[in-house]
C-alpha cells in the first residue's frame, strides 16, 4: 500500500536512472583523486553511453561550479550521441534570464526529440548568499515563467523579481506538448515543499530511513493536494551491489579505507548546497548510524563523509538490493537515481545484476508529454518491461 496516492495506473514499473559525475564525483577510493575518474568529458560521456546501452531510462546531470563541467553544454552535446534514455537536466533557477532559460531549453529539448527533463535548483550562485525564502521566491516565479513561455503566445508576468510584459513565445516552445520538459525537485524546507507542491512533477529524495522517507512523502502530498495535484516520488540513492552481502559490506569498507576525514569535509565544503537543510539531514543520519555507518541493515552513510547532498548507499546482495527497491515502490516511489564508484563500474555491475529484473518505464510518456518510444532495451540484456 502506497504512504500517499500516486500517479498513473501501472505503479508496478519504476522509472530507473543513472548518474553522470559531471561534478568532480567519480573515485575509485573515496577523496582520493584518480586522473583516470575525473570529471572529464570523455570519462562523464563514456558513463552516459553505457547508462542508455544497459537500458537505464534517464540520467542525472548535475550542476556546480568549482567542481564541475556545464551541465546543459554536456547534455546538448549527448543529444546526438544518445537515441533513447531521458537526460535529466539540473537549472539552478535564476543562474539565467529565465525568457533566455526558457529559449535554452527549448531548444536543447528540440535536440533530444523529447527525451529532456530538468532538475530545477535553488541553491546559492558562486561566491554570493542569499536568505532561503528569497531563492526559493526566484525559483518559483522562473518556473512560472517557464511555464508561461512553454504553453502560451506570449509572457506577461508580474512578479516580485521578475516583470515581463507581451514577449512573444515563438522562439521557445519546446519539442515536448501538454507543458514541456517534467521539472523534478528536491528541498526540505516549507518554500521548498510548496514550491514542489504546486508546481513540480516528481519530489527527489535523499536517502533516509524509511518512516523519515514516508513522512516527508506525506507532508510533499498535502502541499500538493492544496493545489488539487497528485505527484511522483523519487530516491536519489548510492549502490554497492555484489552476488553476496558480504563481498558488498567488504567494497563499501574498502572505498573509504584511505579516506582522510579532514579532506572529506573539505570536499563536503566545496559544493554550493553544503549549507541547506537537506545537507544537515544527511549529516545528522551519520550521526545516528552505528558503528559500521548503517541507519538500516542496508543503508550505508559511508559515502557522506566525502559528499555534499546524497550521502548513503544501499549495500547487500542483488536479491536484497532488489527489496529494497520493491519496498521503496510499495511506499509510492516510482523514480530512482542510482550512482556508485566508480560510475563506470557499478552502472555496469547494477545493470546487469539487478536492473534486468526490474520493470521500468519513462514518466514524460506517462504524463503524455511525448508520443509513445520503442523501449530501451540494452544490448545483449533481456530486460523485462
Amino acid at each position: 500500500m502506497s504512504v500517499v496516492p500516486v500517479r498513473g495506473e501501472d505503479i508496478q514499473s519504476a522509472e530507473v536512472a543513472w548518474f553522470a559525475p559531471l561534478c568532480s564525483d567519480d573515485f575509485g577510493h573515496l577523496g582520493v583523486p584518480d586522473g583516470q575518474y575525473r570529471s572529464s568529458w570523455e570519462n562523464t560521456r563514456q558513463i552516459a553511453l553505457r547508462a542508455e546501452q544497459l537500458g537505464f531510462r534517464n540520467i542525472l546531470c548535475p550542476s556546480s561550479y568549482q567542481v564541475g563541467q556545464d551541465t546543459l553544454t554536456f547534455a546538448s552535446a549527448m543529444a546526438p550521441l544518445t537515441s533513447r534514455m531521458n537526460l535529466l537536466a539540473a537549472i539552478r533557477c535564476g543562474e539565467l534570464h529565465p525568457v533566455m532559460l526558457a529559449r535554452t531549453v527549448a531548444t536543447l529539448d528540440h535536440m533530444l526529440k523529447g527525451r529532456l527533463t530538468l532538475n530545477v535548483i535553488s541553491s546559492d550562485f558562486p561566491g554570493q548568499q542569499e536568505d532561503s525564502a528569497y531563492r526559493y521566491r526566484r525559483s518559483w516565479e522562473v518556473v512560472e515563467i517557464l511555464k508561461q513561455a512553454w504553453t502560451q503566445d506570449e509572457i506577461n508576468y508580474d512578479g516580485d523579481i521578475y516583470k515581463f510584459k507581451g514577449l512573444s513565445t515563438d522562439p521557445v516552445k519546446p519539442y515536448q506538448i501538454n507543458g514541456g520538459p517534467l521539472l523534478y525537485f528536491g528541498g526540505y524546507s516549507p518554500d521548498a515543499l510548496e514550491l514542489c507542491g504546486a508546481h513540480c512533477d516528481t519530489y527527489l529524495m535523499w536517502p533516509e530511513t524509511k518512516d523519515v522517507l514516508a513522512q516527508r512523502m506525506r507532508d510533499v502530498h498535502a502541499r500538493a493536494a492544496h493545489y488539487n495535484r497528485v505527484l511522483d516520488y523519487g530516491l536519489r540513492v548510492h549502490m554497492i551491489v555484489r552476488d553476496t552481502e558480504a563481498e558488498a559490506k567488504e567494497y563499501a569498507r574498502e572505498l573509504v579505507s584511505q579516506l582522510d576525514d579532514e579532506k572529506g569535509r573539505e570536499i563536503r565544503q566545496r559544493a554550493l548546497d553544503a549549507g541547506s537543510l537537506g545537507v544537515a539531514h544527511q549529516a545528522k543520519n551519520r550521526e545516528l548510524a552505528d558503528e559500521e555507518g548503517y541507519i538500516e541493515p542496508h543503508l550505508w552513510t559511508g559515502v557522506g563523509r566525502a559528499r555534499s547532498g546524497c550521502g548513503a548507499a544501499l549495500v547487500g546482495s542483488v536479491d536484497q538490493v532488489l527489496s529494497e527497491i520493491e519496498e521503496y515502490k510499495k511506499m509510492g516511489i516510482r523514480a530512482f537515481i542510482f550512482s556508485g564508484y566508480p560510475h563506470l563500474q557499478e552502472c555496469e555491475i547494477f545493470g546487469t545484476k539487478v536492473l534486468p529484473q526490474l520493470k521500468t518505464c519513462t514518466l514524460a510518456q506517462e504524463y503524455g508529454r511525448v508520443p509513445s518510444q520503442t523501449p530501451a532495451t540494452p544490448l545483449g540484456v533481456g530486460v523485462r518491461r
